[in-house]
Protein backbone atom coordinates (compact mmCIF):
# COMPACT_ATOMS: atom_id res chain seq x y z
CA UNK A 1 0.00 0.00 0.00
CA UNK A 2 1.84 3.36 -1.16
CA UNK A 3 2.22 5.67 2.02
CA UNK A 4 1.76 9.16 1.09
CA UNK A 5 4.09 12.11 2.65
CA UNK A 6 3.02 14.55 4.93
CA UNK A 7 3.90 17.97 5.97
CA UNK A 8 3.09 20.75 8.20
CA UNK A 9 0.51 22.20 5.63
CA UNK A 10 -0.81 18.79 5.13
CA UNK A 11 -1.17 18.13 8.95
CA UNK A 12 -3.06 21.41 9.04
CA UNK A 13 -5.57 20.38 6.62
CA UNK A 14 -6.39 17.38 8.02
CA UNK A 15 -6.62 18.89 11.87
CA UNK A 16 -8.93 20.88 10.09
CA UNK A 17 -11.56 18.45 8.62
CA UNK A 18 -9.76 14.85 7.23
CA UNK A 19 -12.01 15.03 4.19
CA UNK A 20 -9.98 18.12 3.43
CA UNK A 21 -6.68 16.45 3.56
CA UNK A 22 -8.36 13.53 1.89
CA UNK A 23 -9.34 15.71 -1.14
CA UNK A 24 -6.13 17.77 -1.45
CA UNK A 25 -4.31 14.52 -2.17
CA UNK A 26 -6.69 12.35 -4.35
CA UNK A 27 -9.10 14.62 -5.71
CA UNK A 28 -7.74 18.20 -6.08
CA UNK A 29 -8.71 18.57 -9.46
CA UNK A 30 -12.32 19.40 -7.50
CA UNK A 31 -10.52 22.49 -5.72
CA UNK A 32 -12.48 25.70 -5.82
CA UNK A 33 -10.43 28.82 -4.92
CA UNK A 34 -11.73 32.29 -4.01
CA UNK A 35 -10.73 35.82 -5.69
CA UNK A 36 -8.58 36.11 -2.66
CA UNK A 37 -6.17 33.48 -2.80
CA UNK A 38 -3.83 34.74 -5.20
CA UNK A 39 -3.22 37.91 -3.51
CA UNK A 40 -2.89 36.09 -0.15
CA UNK A 41 -0.29 33.70 -1.64
CA UNK A 42 1.55 36.58 -3.22
CA UNK A 43 1.38 38.35 0.26
CA UNK A 44 2.75 35.24 2.16
CA UNK A 45 5.78 34.96 0.10
CA UNK A 46 6.23 38.49 0.04
CA UNK A 47 6.16 38.75 3.98
CA UNK A 48 8.90 35.26 3.78
CA UNK A 49 11.24 37.21 1.59
CA UNK A 50 11.30 40.23 3.84
CA UNK A 51 11.93 38.13 6.78
CA UNK A 52 14.77 36.47 5.49
CA UNK A 53 16.80 39.60 3.89
CA UNK A 54 16.47 41.11 7.53
CA UNK A 55 18.29 37.54 8.86
CA UNK A 56 20.87 38.10 6.56
CA UNK A 57 21.25 41.74 6.78
CA UNK A 58 21.79 40.56 10.43
CA UNK A 59 24.26 38.24 9.67
CA UNK A 60 26.23 40.33 6.91
CA UNK A 61 24.49 38.23 4.07
CA UNK A 62 25.29 34.91 5.14
CA UNK A 63 21.93 33.37 4.84
CA UNK A 64 21.49 30.56 2.39
CA UNK A 65 18.37 29.43 0.77
CA UNK A 66 17.49 26.01 0.38
CA UNK A 67 16.15 25.11 -2.66
CA UNK A 68 14.02 22.40 -3.35
CA UNK A 69 14.80 21.64 -6.98
CA UNK A 70 14.77 19.22 -8.91
CA UNK A 71 12.75 17.70 -5.94
CA UNK A 72 12.52 17.81 -2.26
CA UNK A 73 15.50 15.11 -2.33
CA UNK A 74 17.73 18.06 -3.47
CA UNK A 75 16.82 20.12 -0.41
CA UNK A 76 17.24 17.47 2.47
CA UNK A 77 20.50 16.70 0.85
CA UNK A 78 21.51 20.34 1.19
CA UNK A 79 20.38 20.94 4.65
CA UNK A 80 22.43 17.69 5.86
CA UNK A 81 25.15 18.75 3.89
CA UNK A 82 25.07 22.57 5.47
CA UNK A 83 24.36 20.91 9.03
CA UNK A 84 27.23 18.42 8.53
CA UNK A 85 29.86 21.51 7.63
CA UNK A 86 29.64 23.08 10.21
CA UNK A 87 27.32 25.92 8.72
CA UNK A 88 27.14 28.98 10.60
CA UNK A 89 24.96 31.27 9.21
CA UNK A 90 20.99 31.15 8.57
CA UNK A 91 19.15 28.98 6.55
CA UNK A 92 15.88 29.36 4.62
CA UNK A 93 13.70 26.75 3.65
CA UNK A 94 15.82 24.15 6.04
CA UNK A 95 14.14 20.96 5.39
CA UNK A 96 13.98 17.99 7.21
CA UNK A 97 12.46 15.04 7.31
CA UNK A 98 11.17 12.20 10.06
CA UNK A 99 8.19 9.52 9.83
CA UNK A 100 7.10 10.40 6.44
CA UNK A 101 6.45 13.73 7.67
CA UNK A 102 8.30 16.24 5.41
CA UNK A 103 8.91 20.29 7.09
CA UNK A 104 10.36 23.13 5.52
CA UNK A 105 11.59 25.53 8.21
CA UNK A 106 11.13 29.11 6.90
CA UNK A 107 13.99 30.45 9.20
CA UNK A 108 16.62 29.16 11.01
CA UNK A 109 19.10 31.72 12.88
CA UNK A 110 22.34 30.28 14.71
CA UNK A 111 22.42 31.34 18.72
CA UNK A 112 25.98 31.46 18.66
CA UNK A 113 26.23 28.79 20.94
CA UNK A 114 25.84 25.75 19.18
CA UNK A 115 22.36 25.31 18.45
CA UNK A 116 19.33 27.51 16.04
CA UNK A 117 16.81 29.72 16.77
CA UNK A 118 13.71 28.69 14.51
CA UNK A 119 11.20 30.69 13.25
CA UNK A 120 7.90 30.57 11.29
CA UNK A 121 7.46 33.24 9.67
CA UNK A 122 3.64 34.48 9.26
CA UNK A 123 1.85 37.16 7.47
CA UNK A 124 -0.82 37.72 10.35
CA UNK A 125 -0.73 40.20 12.95
CA UNK A 126 -0.33 37.80 15.83
CA UNK A 127 0.65 33.75 16.80
CA UNK A 128 -2.86 31.76 15.75
CA UNK A 129 -3.56 28.13 17.14
CA UNK A 130 -3.05 26.97 14.15
CA UNK A 131 0.33 28.32 14.12
CA UNK A 132 1.66 26.96 17.34
CA UNK A 133 1.12 23.34 16.03
CA UNK A 134 2.94 24.42 13.00
CA UNK A 135 5.43 24.79 14.71
CA UNK A 136 5.05 21.73 16.84
CA UNK A 137 5.54 19.85 13.68
CA UNK A 138 8.51 21.25 12.38
CA UNK A 139 9.87 21.29 16.27
CA UNK A 140 8.94 17.48 16.13
CA UNK A 141 10.76 17.05 13.26
CA UNK A 142 13.96 18.93 13.64
CA UNK A 143 14.43 17.48 17.07
CA UNK A 144 14.36 13.76 15.50
CA UNK A 145 16.63 14.93 13.20
CA UNK A 146 19.36 16.04 16.15
CA UNK A 147 18.99 19.64 15.31
CA UNK A 148 19.61 21.44 18.66
CA UNK A 149 16.49 24.35 18.93
CA UNK A 150 17.18 26.59 21.85
CA UNK A 151 14.27 29.04 20.66
CA UNK A 152 11.19 28.61 18.48
CA UNK A 153 8.97 31.02 18.07
CA UNK A 154 6.31 32.61 15.23
CA UNK A 155 7.67 35.64 13.63
CA UNK A 156 4.30 37.64 12.77
CA UNK A 157 3.48 41.10 11.91
CA UNK A 158 3.53 44.02 14.24
CA UNK A 159 0.86 46.20 13.35
CA UNK A 160 2.56 49.22 15.45
CA UNK A 161 5.13 49.39 13.09
CA UNK A 162 5.19 52.87 11.05
CA UNK A 163 7.50 53.41 7.81
CA UNK A 164 9.72 56.43 8.59
CA UNK A 165 11.70 56.42 5.73
CA UNK A 166 11.77 54.12 2.49
CA UNK A 167 13.11 50.80 2.49
CA UNK A 168 13.63 50.47 6.01
CA UNK A 169 11.43 48.32 6.71
CA UNK A 170 13.56 46.63 10.58
CA UNK A 171 10.65 46.57 13.31
CA UNK A 172 8.02 44.59 10.77
CA UNK A 173 8.14 41.61 12.81
CA UNK A 174 7.37 40.52 16.32
CA UNK A 175 8.34 37.35 18.09
CA UNK A 176 6.02 35.01 19.69
CA UNK A 177 8.40 33.01 21.85
CA UNK A 178 6.98 29.88 21.98
CA UNK A 179 9.82 27.87 23.09
CA UNK A 180 8.62 26.66 26.55
CA UNK A 181 4.74 26.47 25.53
CA UNK A 182 4.52 23.71 23.38
CA UNK A 183 4.34 21.01 25.50
CA UNK A 184 0.65 19.94 24.75
CA UNK A 185 1.06 20.98 20.63
CA UNK A 186 3.96 18.24 20.62
CA UNK A 187 2.74 15.33 22.46
CA UNK A 188 0.03 15.47 20.14
CA UNK A 189 1.99 15.46 16.55
CA UNK A 190 2.58 11.49 16.88
CA UNK A 191 -1.67 10.85 16.94
CA UNK A 192 -2.16 13.87 14.58
CA UNK A 193 0.53 12.04 11.92
CA UNK A 194 -1.12 8.49 12.40
CA UNK A 195 -4.67 10.40 11.98
CA UNK A 196 -3.91 11.68 8.93
CA UNK A 197 -2.02 8.44 7.73
CA UNK A 198 -4.88 6.17 7.90
CA UNK A 199 -7.33 8.84 6.59
CA UNK A 200 -5.17 8.88 3.49
CA UNK A 201 -5.03 5.15 3.46
CA UNK A 202 -9.00 4.63 3.63
CA UNK A 203 -11.92 5.64 1.69
CA UNK A 204 -13.02 9.26 1.29
CA UNK A 205 -14.27 9.97 4.22
CA UNK A 206 -17.71 11.42 5.36
CA UNK A 207 -17.86 15.29 6.71
CA UNK A 208 -20.74 17.06 7.38
CA UNK A 209 -20.49 21.12 6.18
CA UNK A 210 -19.91 23.28 9.53
CA UNK A 211 -17.90 26.06 11.11
CA UNK A 212 -14.87 23.59 9.87
CA UNK A 213 -15.67 24.60 6.16
CA UNK A 214 -14.65 27.93 7.49
CA UNK A 215 -11.86 27.43 9.88
CA UNK A 216 -9.10 28.64 10.62
CA UNK A 217 -8.78 28.75 6.53
CA UNK A 218 -11.84 29.11 3.73
CA UNK A 219 -11.94 25.65 2.48
CA UNK A 220 -11.49 25.01 -1.16
CA UNK A 221 -13.82 21.92 -1.21
CA UNK A 222 -16.72 23.57 0.28
CA UNK A 223 -18.85 23.90 -2.74
CA UNK A 224 -17.90 19.91 -3.43
CA UNK A 225 -19.21 18.44 0.16
CA UNK A 226 -22.41 21.11 -0.12
CA UNK A 227 -23.22 19.73 -3.86
CA UNK A 228 -23.07 16.00 -2.27
CA UNK A 229 -25.84 16.90 0.26
CA UNK A 230 -29.93 15.95 -0.10
CA UNK A 231 -31.28 19.53 -0.57
CA UNK A 232 -32.35 21.28 2.48
CA UNK A 233 -34.86 23.95 2.94
CA UNK A 234 -35.78 26.91 1.01
CA UNK A 235 -35.26 29.00 3.67
CA UNK A 236 -32.91 27.55 6.52
CA UNK A 237 -32.73 28.69 10.19
CA UNK A 238 -29.22 30.74 9.09
CA UNK A 239 -30.79 33.47 7.34
CA UNK A 240 -31.91 34.36 11.29
CA UNK A 241 -29.58 37.20 11.59
CA UNK A 242 -26.31 37.33 14.91
CA UNK A 243 -26.19 33.47 14.41
CA UNK A 244 -29.38 32.84 16.14
CA UNK A 245 -30.27 29.88 13.94
CA UNK A 246 -27.53 28.17 15.43
CA UNK A 247 -29.74 27.43 17.85
CA UNK A 248 -32.23 25.80 15.85
CA UNK A 249 -30.21 23.87 13.77
CA UNK A 250 -28.63 22.18 16.89
CA UNK A 251 -32.35 21.77 18.37
CA UNK A 252 -32.72 19.61 14.92
CA UNK A 253 -35.14 22.10 13.04
CA UNK A 254 -33.73 23.76 9.67
CA UNK A 255 -36.80 24.96 8.11
CA UNK A 256 -36.80 28.62 9.48
CA UNK A 257 -40.77 28.00 8.78
CA UNK A 258 -40.67 25.45 11.60
CA UNK A 259 -39.39 28.20 14.07
CA UNK A 260 -41.75 29.51 16.47
CA UNK A 261 -42.57 33.00 15.99
CA UNK A 262 -42.95 33.58 19.83
CA UNK A 263 -39.58 32.30 20.78
CA UNK A 264 -37.73 34.68 18.85
CA UNK A 265 -36.56 38.26 19.50
CA UNK A 266 -35.70 41.80 17.88
CA UNK A 267 -34.21 41.62 14.36
CA UNK A 268 -34.85 37.73 14.38
CA UNK A 269 -38.65 37.76 15.21
CA UNK A 270 -38.58 40.35 12.06
CA UNK A 271 -36.42 38.57 9.52
CA UNK A 272 -38.72 35.64 10.46
CA UNK A 273 -41.74 37.28 9.79
CA UNK A 274 -41.05 38.89 6.83
CA UNK A 275 -39.56 35.10 5.52
CA UNK A 276 -42.79 33.13 6.25
CA UNK A 277 -45.23 36.14 5.13
CA UNK A 278 -43.57 36.87 2.12
CA UNK A 279 -43.60 40.63 2.97
CA UNK A 280 -41.26 42.95 3.37
CA UNK A 281 -41.16 44.65 6.87
CA UNK A 282 -40.93 48.56 6.42
CA UNK A 283 -41.07 50.87 8.74
CA UNK A 284 -41.73 53.70 6.85
CA UNK A 285 -42.18 56.32 9.91
CA UNK A 286 -39.63 55.52 11.90
CA UNK A 287 -37.24 55.75 8.93
CA UNK A 288 -38.35 59.11 8.31
CA UNK A 289 -38.25 59.64 12.38
CA UNK A 290 -34.40 58.12 12.36
CA UNK A 291 -33.04 60.49 9.28
CA UNK A 292 -35.04 63.54 9.80
CA UNK A 293 -32.49 65.82 11.34
CA UNK A 294 -29.72 64.69 8.53
CA UNK A 295 -29.07 68.48 7.30
CA UNK A 296 -29.03 69.37 3.90
CA UNK A 297 -26.31 69.70 1.51
CA UNK A 298 -25.96 66.16 2.29
CA UNK A 299 -23.13 64.58 0.98
CA UNK A 300 -22.83 60.62 0.27
CA UNK A 301 -19.83 59.38 0.23
CA UNK A 302 -18.10 56.32 -0.44
CA UNK A 303 -14.14 55.40 -0.24
CA UNK A 304 -11.99 52.09 -1.99
CA UNK A 305 -8.94 51.43 0.02
CA UNK A 306 -5.98 49.34 -0.83
CA UNK A 307 -4.03 48.08 2.46
CA UNK A 308 -0.71 46.50 2.41
CA UNK A 309 0.77 44.07 4.52
CA UNK A 310 4.16 45.26 4.53
CA UNK A 311 3.76 49.20 4.50
CA UNK A 312 4.45 51.30 0.96
CA UNK A 313 4.20 54.48 1.65
CA UNK A 314 5.62 56.71 4.56
CA UNK A 315 4.28 57.07 7.69
CA UNK A 316 1.91 54.48 7.35
CA UNK A 317 1.18 51.07 8.87
CA UNK A 318 0.72 47.04 8.10
CA UNK A 319 -2.26 46.41 6.74
CA UNK A 320 -3.40 50.21 6.87
CA UNK A 321 -6.70 50.96 5.09
CA UNK A 322 -5.08 53.70 2.21
CA UNK A 323 -7.98 55.47 0.31
CA UNK A 324 -7.70 55.63 -3.30
CA UNK A 325 -10.84 56.60 -4.05
CA UNK A 326 -13.88 58.39 -2.90
CA UNK A 327 -17.27 59.22 -4.71
CA UNK A 328 -19.40 62.00 -3.29
CA UNK A 329 -23.10 63.44 -4.46
CA UNK A 330 -23.95 66.18 -2.63
CA UNK A 331 -27.31 67.00 -2.54
CA UNK A 332 -28.66 70.80 -2.16
CA UNK A 333 -31.87 69.89 -1.12
CA UNK A 334 -33.67 71.51 -3.90
CA UNK A 335 -33.28 69.07 -6.20
CA UNK A 336 -29.97 69.82 -7.31
CA UNK A 337 -26.86 67.35 -7.15
CA UNK A 338 -22.76 67.79 -7.05
CA UNK A 339 -20.60 64.65 -8.12
CA UNK A 340 -17.60 64.76 -6.46
CA UNK A 341 -14.77 62.41 -7.01
CA UNK A 342 -11.11 61.28 -6.50
CA UNK A 343 -9.36 58.16 -8.04
CA UNK A 344 -5.40 57.81 -7.69
CA UNK A 345 -3.93 54.87 -9.87
CA UNK A 346 -0.34 55.57 -10.60
CA UNK A 347 0.96 53.63 -7.18
CA UNK A 348 2.36 56.96 -5.66
CA UNK A 349 0.63 57.73 -2.32
CA UNK A 350 -2.83 58.59 -2.83
CA UNK A 351 -3.48 60.09 1.20
CA UNK A 352 -2.37 63.91 0.57
CA UNK A 353 -4.14 64.19 -2.56
CA UNK A 354 -7.36 62.36 -1.24
CA UNK A 355 -7.54 64.52 1.73
CA UNK A 356 -6.99 67.90 -0.15
CA UNK A 357 -10.14 66.55 -2.42
CA UNK A 358 -12.40 65.71 0.81
CA UNK A 359 -11.48 69.38 2.26
CA UNK A 360 -13.60 70.67 -1.33
CA UNK A 361 -16.42 69.09 0.09
CA UNK A 362 -19.28 71.33 1.59
CA UNK A 363 -18.28 72.68 5.66
CA UNK A 364 -21.99 71.46 6.59
CA UNK A 365 -24.64 69.10 6.79
CA UNK A 366 -24.76 65.71 7.12
CA UNK A 367 -22.26 63.61 5.45
CA UNK A 368 -23.87 59.65 4.82
CA UNK A 369 -22.15 56.62 4.45
CA UNK A 370 -23.15 52.86 4.57
CA UNK A 371 -21.15 51.13 7.95
CA UNK A 372 -19.93 54.86 8.63
CA UNK A 373 -17.03 53.52 11.31
CA UNK A 374 -15.25 52.40 8.25
CA UNK A 375 -15.19 56.13 6.82
CA UNK A 376 -14.59 58.04 9.92
CA UNK A 377 -11.87 55.31 10.55
CA UNK A 378 -10.38 56.64 6.88
CA UNK A 379 -11.05 60.26 7.80
CA UNK A 380 -9.38 60.30 11.08
CA UNK A 381 -5.88 58.77 9.83
CA UNK A 382 -6.06 61.42 7.15
CA UNK A 383 -6.40 64.09 9.59
CA UNK A 384 -3.92 62.67 11.76
CA UNK A 385 -1.30 62.54 9.15
CA UNK A 386 -1.79 66.26 7.59
CA UNK A 387 -2.40 68.52 10.63
CA UNK A 388 -2.79 71.39 8.48
CA UNK A 389 -5.87 69.75 7.38
CA UNK A 390 -7.32 68.03 10.49
CA UNK A 391 -10.09 70.54 11.41
CA UNK A 392 -11.97 70.20 8.31
CA UNK A 393 -11.26 66.41 8.04
CA UNK A 394 -11.82 65.99 11.53
CA UNK A 395 -15.71 68.75 10.91
CA UNK A 396 -16.01 65.87 8.00
CA UNK A 397 -15.91 63.14 10.67
CA UNK A 398 -17.99 64.58 13.15
CA UNK A 399 -20.85 65.26 10.48
CA UNK A 400 -20.59 61.36 9.48
CA UNK A 401 -24.15 59.80 9.96
CA UNK A 402 -24.86 55.64 8.98
CA UNK A 403 -27.46 54.82 7.01
CA UNK A 404 -26.80 50.60 7.87
CA UNK A 405 -28.66 50.39 11.79
CA UNK A 406 -31.39 52.87 9.59
CA UNK A 407 -31.58 49.97 7.05
CA UNK A 408 -31.12 47.41 9.70
CA UNK A 409 -34.14 48.81 12.12
CA UNK A 410 -36.58 49.63 9.08
CA UNK A 411 -36.10 47.08 6.40
CA UNK A 412 -36.19 43.84 5.80
CA UNK A 413 -37.47 41.61 2.59
CA UNK A 414 -36.56 37.86 2.57
CA UNK A 415 -34.48 38.14 -0.45
CA UNK A 416 -31.55 39.47 1.95
CA UNK A 417 -31.74 36.18 3.19
CA UNK A 418 -29.79 37.67 6.81
CA UNK A 419 -27.76 40.28 4.98
CA UNK A 420 -28.17 43.80 5.51
CA UNK A 421 -25.05 44.80 3.27
CA UNK A 422 -26.11 46.93 0.53
CA UNK A 423 -25.25 44.92 -1.69
CA UNK A 424 -27.93 42.33 -0.54
CA UNK A 425 -30.27 45.58 0.10
CA UNK A 426 -30.25 46.98 -2.94
CA UNK A 427 -32.03 43.84 -5.66
CA UNK A 428 -34.80 44.05 -3.40
CA UNK A 429 -35.64 47.90 -3.77
CA UNK A 430 -34.10 48.35 -7.45
CA UNK A 431 -33.04 45.17 -8.65
CA UNK A 432 -31.99 47.06 -12.08
CA UNK A 433 -29.32 47.86 -10.09
CA UNK A 434 -27.53 44.89 -11.12
CA UNK A 435 -23.59 44.78 -9.99
CA UNK A 436 -23.38 42.01 -12.01
CA UNK A 437 -23.25 44.27 -15.13
CA UNK A 438 -19.75 45.97 -13.89
CA UNK A 439 -16.30 44.92 -14.61
CA UNK A 440 -15.57 45.84 -10.68
CA UNK A 441 -18.16 44.26 -8.68
CA UNK A 442 -17.31 44.74 -4.80
CA UNK A 443 -14.17 45.59 -3.02
CA UNK A 444 -12.37 42.75 -3.51
CA UNK A 445 -12.16 43.39 -7.63
CA UNK A 446 -11.23 46.98 -6.67
CA UNK A 447 -8.22 46.13 -4.94
CA UNK A 448 -7.04 44.24 -7.32
CA UNK A 449 -8.08 46.91 -10.36
CA UNK A 450 -5.66 49.30 -7.84
CA UNK A 451 -3.00 46.77 -7.76
CA UNK A 452 -3.29 46.41 -12.21
CA UNK A 453 -3.05 49.65 -12.91
CA UNK A 454 0.21 50.74 -10.31
CA UNK A 455 1.54 48.17 -11.71
CA UNK A 456 4.38 49.13 -14.44
CA UNK A 457 3.45 46.97 -16.94
CA UNK A 458 -0.19 48.69 -16.96
CA UNK A 459 -0.70 50.37 -20.76
CA UNK A 460 -2.03 53.35 -20.34
CA UNK A 461 -5.22 52.11 -22.63
CA UNK A 462 -5.75 49.16 -19.60
CA UNK A 463 -5.25 51.83 -17.09
CA UNK A 464 -8.00 54.25 -18.18
CA UNK A 465 -10.35 51.32 -18.99
CA UNK A 466 -9.76 50.28 -14.98
CA UNK A 467 -10.31 54.16 -13.87
CA UNK A 468 -13.46 54.04 -15.92
CA UNK A 469 -14.68 50.22 -14.31
CA UNK A 470 -13.75 51.77 -10.83
CA UNK A 471 -15.44 55.09 -11.37
CA UNK A 472 -18.65 52.92 -12.28
CA UNK A 473 -18.09 50.74 -9.01
CA UNK A 474 -17.86 53.27 -6.74
CA UNK A 475 -20.44 55.97 -8.00
CA UNK A 476 -23.09 52.50 -8.05
CA UNK A 477 -22.01 52.26 -3.88
CA UNK A 478 -23.00 55.75 -3.40
CA UNK A 479 -26.33 55.76 -5.87
CA UNK A 480 -27.42 52.43 -4.03
CA UNK A 481 -27.45 54.29 -0.72
CA UNK A 482 -29.23 57.03 -1.90
CA UNK A 483 -31.57 55.08 -3.71
CA UNK A 484 -31.94 52.84 -0.34
CA UNK A 485 -32.45 55.78 1.89
CA UNK A 486 -35.38 57.33 -0.69
CA UNK A 487 -37.19 53.84 -0.51
CA UNK A 488 -36.76 53.53 3.49
CA UNK A 489 -38.92 56.68 3.98
CA UNK A 490 -41.18 56.32 1.13
CA UNK A 491 -44.72 54.11 2.17
CA UNK A 492 -44.55 51.67 -0.84
CA UNK A 493 -47.80 50.92 -3.13
CA UNK A 494 -48.96 47.61 -1.88
CA UNK A 495 -47.83 48.82 1.60
CA UNK A 496 -51.21 48.61 4.09
CA UNK A 497 -53.45 47.35 1.59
Amino acid sequence: MRRHGLSKSKLTSYAQCPKRLWLQVHRPDVAQYDDGAEARFAAGHAIGDEACRQCSARHDGRGVMVEAEPTLATALATTAALLAAGHDAPIYEATFEHDGVLVRCDVLEPDGAGGWHMAEVKSSTRAKDYHRADLATQLWVARANGLPVSYAAVRHVDTSFVLEREGELDGLFADADLTHDLADELAAVPELVAGARATLAAAEPAAVPGDQCHAPFACEFDAYCRAALPPGPEWPVEVLPNGAGKKWRAAGIADVFAVEAGQLKGNARRVHAATVSGAPDHDAAGARAAMADWAFPRTWLDFETIAHVIPRWIGTRPYEQVPFQFTAIVEDGRGGDTLHEYLSLDGTDPRRACAEALCRLPREGAVIAYNASFERGVIDKLAAAFPDLAPVLESLSARLVDLLPVTRNHWYHRDQRGSWSIKAVLPTIAPHMDYAMLEVKHGGEAQEAWAEAAADGCTPDRRAALDAALRAYCGQDVEAMRVVARALVKTLNNEGA
